[in-house]
């Protein structure tokens, strides 16, 4: 997930052009979110929205791996226990790897974030069609075609009912009467309008599904979810105020937290990707919660990570910029 996050898109050019397949791994959450979106575009169905679940407060954002067990439900001696490694888990809990999935979705699927990435409202399964639908008709998205994250807590800490922390969904719109009629007669679960709808995977199973991608690949010579643009970017945001001459620790450590933009504002703000913000001394000082830049770091640009992310800004790059 990481590195198709930070350079997906180019990785699957260069498989088109070698005549390979390179795909998401099914069983992980972006592959399951782009069959679920599939299924609904195969359906006859425009998607309003897709993504997945997770446990979330907002000052989880500035969680470290000293912090990560207490919020994640975990004792100590239990992560010891099962060999639990604090900082992935802790890339979990404080937004980089939803972040970094939901990137992998949108280019993938087509699907974009909203301006300020995602805002992790807290919901149920059964409010799913209720809160993800445009703002103008009562929900919370900023626009139909969007991915988002839900929480599995309320603001107040409190579990919500009937949650989807370890599964994915999509909400999808019915366009005429006659299907909105289907819905309810089939006892679809709608809003309160009766026009949008919702389907989901409550769990998914990680490794033990990614068989599923390795017959797709292998007998059909499909990908299970496979990037087809640059339209997201999870980059690295400073988790404090970060001094000049510090080293960044990466994805779940001390320095940094991913966060979703589109790519149009991540390229043309100079953004980080979270990817490369590992090893590198900041050139500036970096106030907390602002997007880290390339121009803050002191990057070697002969390092090959490097060198193919500028080719892919440069190349794909030009199809976001709008003409002159």
């Amino acid at each position: 997930m990481e590195a198709d996050a930070f350079c997906g898109p180019i990785l699957a050019e260069r498989a088109r052009a070698a005549g390979v397949v390179y795909s998401l791994a099914y069983g992980d959450q972006p592959a399951i979110i782009c069959d679920l979106v599939d299924w609904a575009r195969a359906a006859g169905f425009p998607v309003v929205a897709a993504g997945r679940g997770h446990k979330w407060l907002p000052h989880f954002a500035q969680s470290t791996p000293e912090t990560v067990w207490g919020y994640y439900g975990l004792t100590p001696e239990q992560a010891r226990v099962g060999g639990l490694n604090p900082k992935m888990f802790n890339s979990f809990l404080d937004g980089s790897k939803p972040a970094i999935e939901t990137s992998a979705v949108c280019n993938a699927t087509g699907l974009t974030p909203a301006p300020n990435g995602l805002e992790f409202p807290s919901c149920s399964i059964e409010d799913l069609p209720n809160l993800m639908k445009p703002r103008d008709e009562g929900g919370v998205l900023h626009h139909k075609g969007q991915v988002e994250v839900v929480s599995s807590l309320t603001r107040k800490g409190e579990t919500v009912a009937y949650d989807i922390r370890f599964g994915v969904w999509v909400v999808f719109e019915g366009e005429t009467d006659y299907i909105r009629r289907c819905f309810s007669e089939y006892g679809v679960k709608t809003d309160s309008t009766g026009r949008y709808a919702c389907m989901y995977k409550r769990w998914h199973l990680i490794g033990l599904e990614v068989g599923i991608s390795v017959a797709s690949v292998g007998l059909r010579g499909e990908p299970t979810g496979c990037a087809t643009g640059w339209r997201a970017d999870a980059v690295a945001v400073a988790k404090r105020d970060l001094k000049e001459k510090e080293i960044l620790d990466g994805e779940g450590g001390y320095t940094v937290v991913g966060r979703l933009m589109p790519a149009a504002a991540s390229l043309a703000q100079g953004c980080l990707p979270l990817g490369l913000a590992h090893g590198w001394t900041l050139l500036r000082p970096v106030a907390a919660g602002k997007a880290l830049r390339w121009s803050d770091v002191a990057v070697d640009a002969g390092v090959p990570a490097v060198s193919l992310r500028r080719e892919m800004e440069a190349a794909l790059g030009r199809q976001l910029r709008p003409a002159a």
